[in-house]
């Protein structure tokens, strides 16, 4: 599929852009509110209601608009950072070394005040296996954002519920922060849509359902009109930065959109993509 004439007006250097053709999932058009239970449902219980609808789109190459590519622009910026981690498999290593390396990197980037990691996940592909299965974790093959408008000043009241009355009077941001963590790579890399690109319309609320509680994400269904990116070859001393929330309402970018996508282009041997992701809350408290 190529790109519209009005994309291509509106962002004329993308189509001068390097770019490959692949499948994304979007969510298909529903009744229902979509729901997808993190665990084994109760019997009779369907994992997810999600029904996906396949698309094919261009992901073009990100590494020529340099730094051109911004988070309140784009929704997501590339970043140089090598990590002092010797074995992201250690999660005693991973909170002791890389939770503050990434908290610095993420007060470098963007001049919050304040970062608070909440959350990380390591993926290690394994063909053939599904995400939250008995292995590793997958990549995500569907297009999603992890918070929505309401659920992310929920994270706040959820996780610092002494401050969150405080916090939730200044700007707030969900980022996330992804990089390979063994080789660069070629295997399922991860595509991330212009924020600029996405009408609201597009973002669907989906429950995601934890045992302890009831999370809120946004599901996309498919826009010709959506504008998508990755990083050919990312290496491990590359990360990807890309917004989840923001609580400005000013016209800077607030959901970016993303998804791991299966590259036909890729090398058969190919190593299988291993990654990590932080998940974190920043706070601009003036």
């Amino acid at each position: 599929m190529s790109l519209t004439a009005a994309t291509l007006e509106r962002f004329p250097r993308v189509g001068r852009l390097r770019s490959i053709d692949a499948e994304l999932n979007y969510l298909a058009p529903m009744r229902e509110r979509p729901r997808t239970y993190t665990y084994d449902p109760p019997p009779g219980v369907p994992r997810t209601t999600f029904t996906d609808e396949s698309h094919r789109v261009p992901i073009h190459d990100m590494r020529p608009l340099g730094d051109e590519v911004s988070l309140d622009r784009h929704g997501f910026a590339l970043v140089d950072h090598r990590s002092a981690v010797r074995d992201f498999s250690d999660e005693d290593e991973i909170k002791r070394v890389y939770y503050p390396e990434s908290e610095a990197l993420l007060q470098h980037a963007t001049g919050a005040d304040r970062v608070f990691i909440f959350d990380h996940t390591v993926r290690r592909r394994v063909p053939g296996s599904r995400d939250r299965g008995p292995g590793p974790r997958q990549p995500a093959l569907r297009v999603h954002v992890d918070h929505t408008e309401r659920s992310a000043p929920q994270r706040v009241r959820d996780l610092l519920p002494e401050e969150a009355a405080h916090l939730l009077n200044f700007r707030v941001q969900v980022m996330n922060l992804w990089r390979p963590i063994r080789w660069p790579v070629r295997d399922a890399p991860l595509a991330v849509a212009d924020a600029r690109s996405i009408a609201p319309a597009d973002l669907v609320a989906a429950d995601l359902v934890h045992r302890d509680r009831v999370g809120e994400s946004y599901a996309v269904t498919f826009n010709p009109a959506h504008l998508w990116f990755y990083v050919p070859e990312m290496r491990p001393d590359e990360g990807l930065l890309f917004k989840c929330y923001d609580s400005e309402v000013d016209g800077r970018a607030r959901f970016t959109p993303h998804s791991a996508f299966i590259d036909a282009t890729a090398p058969p041997d190919a190593p299988p993509r291993e990654s990590i992701e932080l998940r974190m809350l920043l706070f601009h408290l003036h």
